[in-house]
């Protein structure tokens, strides 16, 4: 499952209309909220019915009928003959409840794998629409990759400097320049970026590599938007208590879950040769121990949240106090 969204005007029919269409190889089924916002050519369609089209190139379209979960099971149900499915948001619309709808439905969860929240941004209304939109930044911060669309529309200085607000926002998803969403599907789809077991440390750094930018400790944590979202990347070189560090996830995302859009970590833990690794979506928080530390890695802690309004002196505090004692390690 893919979920793409994006503000009004920043380009999803047209990248839509590519994934429908084009000769790609694989079939997706794509869930939007109308079907006429889409503007699918008459000649691409093979047939129809009340609610589903089927393409020339093996692709199906339906259209959201109520409640998006009812949806996605008559889908499910009544078609097997596709290889992933892509939700379109509304612009205007949050894609926190859409990404919690996987984590919350045990169907869902037994016959889908959500793969990535994919934002597309006009390059030239972004920056507007950034001052007077809650739901233009919470798109930009969920996502896990961005496509930064329409860029022949402003200059070069401009787009570096929407590209610097893009991951003062979301310092994690990297940023596709595009034209006429022109980004190649592989660039967006296949993406895993809710699989924790592919997470490696060097996704949690942030994406900072914008021409003539210069690189510093300020990138890496902080960044602080109008609308009070920020991201804030802490890091620990003592290894932690497993249990505490638990705990203490467990109850941030309980006590602030709301606050906490997305939030990402591989955790060191003690007496333990395992990464132990986690993601959140609000309140949903999922972790288990993967992989083992290979021979010569860095072994170490490091989380990135994104949310509103955080506290990243308390934030650090509190996994400081997550550290093992020294005497237990000692002992072990």
């Amino acid at each position: 499952m893919t979920v793409l969204t994006g503000y009004l005007g920043a380009g999803k029919t047209t990248l839509l209309n590519r994934i429908l269409s084009e000769d790609h190889g694989r079939r997706y089924a794509v869930i939007v909220n109308e079907f006429g916002e889409i503007g699918i050519d008459a000649d691409l369609l093979v047939s129809s019915d009340e609610e589903l089209f089927e393409m020339n190139n093996g692709c199906i379209c339906c259209t959201v009928r109520g409640d998006l979960i009812r949806t996605l099971h008559g889908l499910l149900n009544r078609r097997g003959d596709f290889d992933a499915i892509i939700i379109e948001t509304t612009g205007l619309a949050d894609p926190g409840p859409v990404v919690q709808t996987f984590f919350a439905d045990p169907f869902l969860q037994a016959r889908t794998t959500l793969d990535s929240v994919t934002t597309l941004v006009d390059a030239k209304h972004v920056l507007l629409r950034l001052a007077d939109s809650r739901e233009a930044v919470e798109q930009i911060a969920y996502a896990d990759q961005i496509v930064l669309n329409k860029t022949e529309l402003v200059g070069a200085d401009e787009l570096r400097t929407i590209e610097l607000v893009l991951r003062a926002i979301n310092p994690l998803a990297p940023v596709h320049r595009a034209q006429r969403a022109d980004v190649a599907l592989d660039k967006v789809l296949g993406r895993g970026g809710f699989d924790i077991s592919r997470l490696e440390p060097g996704d949690l750094v942030p994406q900072c590599e914008v021409p003539g930018h210069v690189h510093d400790d300020h990138c890496r944590d902080g960044h602080r938007h109008d609308s009070g979202i920020q991201s804030i990347s802490l890091t620990a070189a003592r290894p932690m208590d497993g249990e505490r560090i638990s705990n203490w996830l467990n109850a941030l995302v309980a006590s602030r879950g709301a606050d906490i859009l997305r939030a990402k970590g591989i955790i060191d833990v003690d007496s333990d040769d395992r990464r132990l690794v986690f993601q959140s979506v609000h309140m949903l928080l999922e972790g288990e121990y993967q992989r083992c530390w290979r021979p010569g890695e860095k072994r170490c802690t490091r989380l990135v949240f994104i949310g509103r309004h955080l506290d990243r002196a308390a934030l650090q505090a509190g996994l400081d106090a997550c550290a093992a004692d020294m005497l237990e390690r000692v002992g072990a």
